[in-house]
């Protein structure tokens, strides 16, 4: 069980911290074993809900974590100590669950604890991926040159995201107004509308008197329809946030036409550069792959690295698994075979990871032209069957009643 303290060291310096212990009597007596007078001390449990709340509303964006990187390598340049360097960057960030982060990993690392273990303790900012290059930074004395990797790493990662996302931003935002407008005119104005032919008791085709029935409908029960909506909506959400749901919308995403291109690209682009980040860092091939499937962010090319890595530790290549995959584009498995062959992966992946982000960067700026007419149909047709359905039999109406 995890316990937060605060206790005051030989010096009289306050410390607070978190320390893993089966039980309080045993995290007193870590405390003391550190020469630290324990003024508190209580289970992290009963801080849970504040830390959750605190982390919601005030969470660590990659672009604050991208300043941190950036700051944290011009100051260890300047050969600022570690501990100082963290305290100047606390003082002016405006993130408050980071200033908290920030100070455990100060006192953590007063108290004897690596930088890349106080970052380890934070496993909800600091990902796997970024922990493993300090770790492989500290050992080999280029602790520096891995904050760069990282800093550079995150920033990449970050702009790839946002690209994807203002590209759907606007298709997004068009169904949604249209789907709101269409809704409070089916509710409000149809009705109306309808009650004119409802007036002169007209004979009307059956598609006009099924649009008849839905206003007459919305109209009374308007109100049930909007919480049946928000309901499913809310269902969907949640059902995404599952194990099982995420599993089927990394699947379907993939899968989808004109944005499943680039989703698949982006997967593409994010493995070979965080690849390529841990094996110029020094890890292990067989752990890299295990680090860069968990933040790949899509279970589908989660297996497949995976299963990579197995194939490397029985003696294969990771080219051999990338042939078999569909999802793995034929001049990607070639490349990794080359790297293979050559001894020179890491150089191959930033070939592969320059190619795709450009095939990524381009897409996203044409995915806006792809989609417009698309959309532009869409409306068309719900448009131009509401104007057929009641607009056409009220000029007829009112064409006989001349």
């Amino acid at each position: 069980m995890k316990y937060n303290f605060k206790a005051k060291n030989q010096a009289g310096e306050e410390r607070e911290g978190v320390i893993e212990a089966s039980s309080k009597e045993a995290a007193l007596g870590v405390l003391q074993k550190n020469n630290l007078f324990p003024l508190s001390i209580e289970g992290e449990d009963s801080n849970d809900l504040t830390r959750t709340i605190l982390k919601y509303y005030d969470r660590v964006t990659d672009k604050e974590l991208v300043v941190f990187f950036r700051q944290l390598s011009i100051l260890i340049e300047a050969r600022v100590p570690i501990v100082s360097s963290l305290n100047a960057i606390k003082d002016q960030t405006t993130s408050n669950y980071m200033v908290k982060v920030v100070s455990q990993m100060v006192n953590d690392i007063e108290d004897g604890m690596s930088f890349s273990a106080s970052m380890e303790k934070h496993s909800d900012v600091f990902s796997a991926l970024t922990v493993n290059i300090m770790k492989a930074g500290e050992a080999s004395g280029s602790l520096k040159k891995s904050i760069d990797y990282v800093a550079a790493n995150i920033e990449k990662n970050y702009t790839l995201s946002q690209r994807v996302i203002s590209a759907l931003m606007y298709p997004m935002i068009v169904m949604i107004v249209f789907f709101i407008i269409g809704f409070l005119v089916i509710s409000f104005i149809l009705p109306k509308l309808t009650q004119v032919i409802k007036d002169l008791n007209a004979d009307v085709p059956w598609y006009t008197q099924l649009m008849m029935s839905l206003g007459d409908f919305m109209s009374k029960y308007w109100w049930a329809a909007a919480i049946i909506i928000l309901g499913f909506a809310g269902a969907v959400v949640y059902y995404l946030k599952t194990e099982d749901g995420k599993k089927e919308w990394d699947q379907v995403k993939i899968n989808l036409p004109i944005v499943g291109p680039i989703f698949r690209y982006v997967y593409i682009t994010r493995f070979s550069e965080n690849l390529e980040v841990l094996l110029a860092g020094g890890i292990p091939i067989i752990r890299a792959l295990t680090i860069v499937s968990a933040v790949v962010n899509n279970v589908v090319y989660e297996d497949i690295f995976l299963k990579a890595a197995e194939e490397i530790k029985r003696g294969g290549n990771m080219s051999t698994v990338f042939q078999r995959n569909p999802l793995i584009p034929p001049m990607v498995s070639h490349m990794i075979k080359i790297g293979e062959d050559s001894g020179q992966i890491d150089s191959v992946l930033g070939h592969i990871s320059k190619f795709y982000d450009q095939e990524t960067e381009i897409m996203t700026k044409n995915l806006s032209t792809l989609l417009e007419p698309i959309l532009m149909v869409i409306i068309g047709i719900a448009v131009g069957f509401m104007a057929v359905s009641i607009l056409l039999p009220i000029y007829n109406i009112a064409g006989q009643i001349r």
